[in-house]
């Protein structure tokens, strides 16, 4: 029954279309041929894939690459529209190419039958009959060529029309041409050879990008700039010929000398784009907060100084704007291609020295135990087993909380870290979203943090005291100019900012700062420095009603580096930062906030804030004591690791008690250069056992053994 069925349907659809009209019969002829085609498009798009996937690229805030990345073939794909062309080089590329581009439908008619009629006459291809809209399709889907590739092309090209502008198909080709090399696109192109974008090129050098694509591998002008010229020049006299180019222009192009080797890219903040890099997608452009401008001054000022470091040291930067936490300028590292140029100084955590004690005396002014004119004793204490000394090993009897911090004085540094408490200081740093790393063996955060004895990121101070800068509401960095904002957390109040402030902008300048025509030597910045154990690390974070920057200086290995600290290596380079801001005001002297206690003198303080009591189990200790080692402790084991460019260990010798000066021997000889204080650095002349030895004024003496391998 199906079959009769279906004959019989069959028997009266062929009778009906006899009964039809030529004309019936043709237009529905048409429309079912139409019908495939839609059906074929749709089941058979043209593969974007290749514009997808275009190089990542990491720009400033304006706009401008900081760094490319290639694509998974290591190819340069940098995506450009038409509209960020020079238009010189698009009325030169239609005219030479494809004068119908703006009207023909994706394949050109009268070209096809002029290159058929040629190839029946001559029997070979004498001119292409390629449209531009073929040639992206080319771009985007590479086959071998032959006809079956060039109709496939033509089907191609006409389903790109359909889908896509005029200018949307340009700038498929501006982004796929071939250019030589793995150089794709002309925007890539333009870079390479020319050192700049492809919105303003000369004659030439649109010429130039022109021919390229016809024959990308003869006529690469780093390996064949012969080729390259002549084939310009063909290009220019053709177009001169069909009047597209002035005489006048023909004749500045000739004058002009085109490239013959390749230029490199942009490469502008790579620790931050390399970190950047690591959650975005092939094809997107990330638009950074940066200031491309400043940030080049920063990489090159960082480069020359750290060049006259001799020992491999590096320079970490950072420029944040207060109020936003936006990074204006972000230098992970002074030579991002040496042995641990790609160690970013901005994010490793390292020992921060003194740079964290204004918030532990911010904390103490919020609680009201003190006060910047409150008298803080500065001599030797104990607290519990912990026993700490100056920098400079001295002690200053009864200073001001104000000079105390001024001076960067230790000892009453820790006096208020014990009153406020160092787990409620880590705690309150750890909410904010400050990250701490502590020493495998600190089970709880102790008084050393005062000193360093904790691992921080220079962003993440740098945060900090931008937040200081800010009245005390800290901001979350922002690096990229789409991240939302996020809330403001506050540090502590307006008060203790407003009091850290006036006290750190008093900070005598570098004695090493002297600078011809600085800024930044009459202008007021508030800053305070800071110096790891062992002179490994040197910091200075300094800010000024806009901007706030934080510099680390170290070797990435974390080798000592002795006599380098904050205030003479790091505060140099501060300085020398805010000099690159243009129009940047200093700090503007402002009335205390509500709630300030303003007082000229300790006396006019309330009776509660004229004098500082250590709290805890904090006491005097007798300066007669014999002096015993802190380091090397007795029989250690010391690895002698050399650093990465050959340099022997040095090794820090510490000491505490006994009166100053002290003598450093080791195995009965005097340690070179030795400062005579409570902390010298010795360097082993090879493997064995040695004798470690230090003698007081007093002639008390303590000794350790020590293994070097």
């Amino acid at each position: 029954m199906v079959t009769r069925w279906g004959m019989g349907w069959g028997m009266r659809l062929r009778q009906r279309w006899r009964t039809w009209s030529r004309r019936r019969r043709a237009a529905v002829v048409a429309a079912a041929l139409l019908g495939l085609l839609l059906g074929l498009d749709r089941l058979f798009p043209p593969d974007m894939t290749r514009y997808r996937e275009s190089s990542l690229l990491v720009t400033d805030r304006s706009g401008e690459i900081l760094r490319a990345f290639t694509t998974s073939y290591q190819a340069w794909r940098l995506p450009v529209r038409a509209d960020q062309v020079d238009p010189r080089y698009l009325s030169m590329l239609l005219a030479y190419e494809d004068r119908h581009f703006r009207s023909h439908p994706g394949v050109d008619p009268l070209a096809v039958v002029r290159a058929m009629g040629q190839w029946l006459r001559v029997g070979h291809a004498v001119s292409g009959a390629s449209t531009l809209t073929m040639q992206a399709v080319r771009a985007l889907e590479p086959r071998r060529r032959n006809l079956w590739s060039k109709a496939v092309e033509m089907v191609r090209a006409l389903q790109l029309e359909e889908r896509y502008s005029k200018d949307d198909i340009l700038s498929i080709y501006l982004t796929l041409a071939p250019f030589g090399g793995n150089l794709e696109g002309v925007r890539a192109a333009s870079l390479a050879y020319f050192g700049k974008e492809p919105a303003q090129l000369t004659p030439a050098q649109g010429a130039l990008l022109v021919a390229l694509p016809q024959a990308p591998g003869r006529r690469r002008p780093d390996r064949h700039p012969e080729e390259a010229r002549r084939a310009a020049w063909r290009v220019l006299d053709r177009l001169h010929g069909e009047g597209v180019v002035s005489d006048q222009a023909v004749t500045e192009a000739r004058e002009e000398e085109l490239p013959s080797r390749r230029i490199a890219l942009p490469f502008q903040a790579p620790h931050l784009a390399g970190h950047l890099q690591q959650a975005g997608q092939a094809g997107q452009i990330l638009r950074t907060t940066i200031d491309g401008r400043l940030q080049k001054a920063v990489e090159e000022l960082v480069s020359r100084q750290a060049a006259q470091f001799q020992d491999g040291a590096t320079i970490a930067v950072l420029v944040v704007e207060n109020g936003t936490g936006k990074v204006r300028a972000y230098v992970g590292g002074s030579d991002f291609f040496s042995a641990t140029g790609q160690v970013d100084g901005v994010r490793a955590r390292r020992s921060p020295g003194s740079t964290l004690k204004p918030f532990i005396y911010g904390l103490a002014f919020d609680d009201l135990a003190l006060h910047p004119q409150t008298v803080m004793l500065d001599a030797r204490m104990r607290f519990g087993d912990y026993a700490p000394q100056n920098f400079d090993r001295d002690f200053h009897g009864e200073v001001t909380a104000r000079e105390a911090l001024q001076q960067s004085l230790n000892i009453p540094a820790i006096a208020v870290l014990d009153r406020v408490g160092a787990e409620r200081f880590s705690a309150h740093l750890q909410n904010l979203g400050v990250r701490l790393v502590f020493p495998k063996q600190t089970e709880q955060p102790g008084l050393p943090l005062a000193l360093g004895g904790v691992g921080i990121s220079l962003a993440d101070l740098t945060m900090m005291y931008a937040g200081l800068a800010d009245a005390g509401r800290m901001h979350h960095l922002r690096m990229l100019e789409d991240q939302p904002p996020g809330p403001s957390q506050p540090l502590f109040s307006p008060v203790a900012a407003w009091y850290l402030t006036d006290i750190l902008a008093d900070s005598p300048r570098p004695d090493s700062f002297v600078q011809a025509g600085s800024q930044a030597s009459g202008r007021r910045v508030a800053y305070k420095t800071g110096t790891s154990y062992g002179f490994r690390d040197a910091w200075a974070l300094g800010w000024t009603g806009r901007h706030t920057i934080g510099v680390w200086v170290a070797r990435a290995d974390g080798t000592p580096r002795p006599g380098n600290f904050g205030r003479n290596t790091a505060a140099p380079v501060l300085f020398q930062v805010f000099d690159q801001l243009s129009g940047e005001p200093g700090l503007a002297v402002v009335p205390p906030p509500p709630g300030s206690i303003v007082a000229a003198t300790n006396a006019s303080l309330p009776r509660n804030l004229q004098r500082f009591h250590p709290s805890g189990d904090a006491s005097s200790q007798s300066a007669a004591d014999e002096p015993h080692i802190l380091f090397p402790p007795d029989g250690a084991l010391i690895e002698l690791r050399p650093g990465p460019d050959g340099t022997a260990t040095t090794l820090a010798l510490k000491a505490e008690g006994g009166t100053q000066p002290l003598r450093w021997m080791v195995n009965g000889l005097p340690v070179p250069n030795a400062n005579r204080r409570a902390e010298a650095f010795w360097q082993p002349d090879g493997e064995g056992f040695a004798k470690v030895t230090v003698i007081d004024a007093a002639e008390h003496a303590a000794s350790v053994e020590v293994r070097l391998r």
